[in-house]
């Protein structure tokens, strides 16, 4: 009862969202134009100085590697926020960047993003979760499941699956493949073959210039690390203790953004890396305003983040432990809660 007290209470605090956060849609090509230079002039610069000094130090490789993968995150970003056509007025411009940002990132951007909008459209909904977020059972659904079930979800909870062969496959077959058919597989397998098409011709091109080796070694340092800090943000951003996830009867739109998504809070220059997608609780209310716009929005607006989880990097780190959705209790718990709650709940 508390649950749902608290439910219509952030209903109501937010029945005027979208005039606040009206404002805050606006784009501006100035501050596009100047968050590209920023992303890619150094990306490409850190690149080259990786292409040169793998010969030498692989130690320094991997250490440039991953400084170049927090550009890339910012590159990804643009190319997320193109696909919202949140980032720049141009739609024709908003595409060509997008596909731009694509060969860098190695995902695909049609298909990533009407992915993504359907994970903006259904976040929290239990039908359809495996979109968007980290495939989680339910307390009941886990409970079900015989034990080599059991020992499965298991290992693709644990964090060296999560968090380093996940992200390497998601890059390398799950964004390569229309497994998501939608509501038009023809168009959708169409789409995907395009995106994939403008990405790999750059690659073989460049990979014939500087040399495969060298080339696919660079690229691939980089979208390894790169791969793991989207993961991470992805993770914690839905994967909280106090998450929203319903079935779609009792789903509601508000509350999947506010208590469904979290407020990331970083230091500033983690901030300028990953466009303030910490933010993410206002980015899901709204998805149209641009990265660039989602600090003044949520400076300006306390009654936005009145309601929302608040997690520092330490936070971020214990919600490796939440595997299970509890409906009984409207929360993630770990195996060992599951453990002593399957007891008590089923004593006799």
């Amino acid at each position: 009862m508390a649950n749902q007290n608290t439910d219509k209470e952030i209903v109501d605090s937010l029945k005027n969202w979208k005039s606040i956060i009206a404002k805050y849609k606006k784009k501006s090509t100035k501050k596009a134009i100047g968050q590209m230079a920023s992303s890619f002039l150094p990306f490409i610069a850190v690149w080259v100085l990786m292409y040169f000094t793998l010969d030498y130090s692989i130690i320094l490789t991997l250490l440039l590697g991953i400084l170049n993968a927090f550009f890339l995150v910012r590159i990804f970003i643009i190319q997320h926020d193109c696909g919202h056509n949140s980032f720049i007025k141009s739609k024709k411009a908003s595409d060509v960047i997008g596909y731009a940002c694509s060969v860098f990132s190695f995902l695909p951007f049609k298909y990533w993003a009407e992915t993504h909008t359907f994970h903006h459209g259904h976040n929290g909904q239990l039908e359809t979760r495996q979109i968007g977020d980290m495939p989680t059972l339910t307390f009941e659904e886990f409970r079900a499941k015989n034990w080599w079930g059991r020992f499965k979800y298991k290992v693709f909870r644990s964090p060296i699956v999560i968090f380093v062969i996940a992200p390497v496959y998601y890059l390398i077959i799950t964004t390569k493949y229309p497994f998501l058919k939608f509501n038009n597989w023809k168009k959708t397998t169409y789409t995907l073959l395009k995106d994939n098409i403008i990405i790999i011709v750059p690659y073989l091109a460049i990979g014939y210039i500087t040399g495969w080796a060298s080339f696919f070694a660079v690229q691939f340092i980089i979208l390894f690390f790169f791969g793991i800090i989207a993961f991470w943000f992805f993770y914690i951003q839905h994967q909280h203790e106090f998450s929203y996830k319903k079935w779609k009867k009792d789903w509601n739109f508000v509350l999947s953004a506010i208590k469904g998504s979290t407020y990331l809070k970083l230091p500033r220059i983690m901030e300028w890396f990953t466009g303030h997608i910490g933010i993410h609780h206002i980015h899901h209310l709204n998805s149209r305003i641009p990265n660039y716009n989602l600090k003044k929005c949520f400076t300006e607006n306390k009654i936005l983040s009145k309601y929302v989880t608040t997690l520092s990097f330490k936070d971020g780190l214990k919600m490796m432990f939440n595997k299970l959705w509890d409906e009984e209790q409207q929360r993630m718990i770990t195996f060992r809660e599951f453990y002593k709650l399957e007891k008590t709940r089923f004593a006799n």
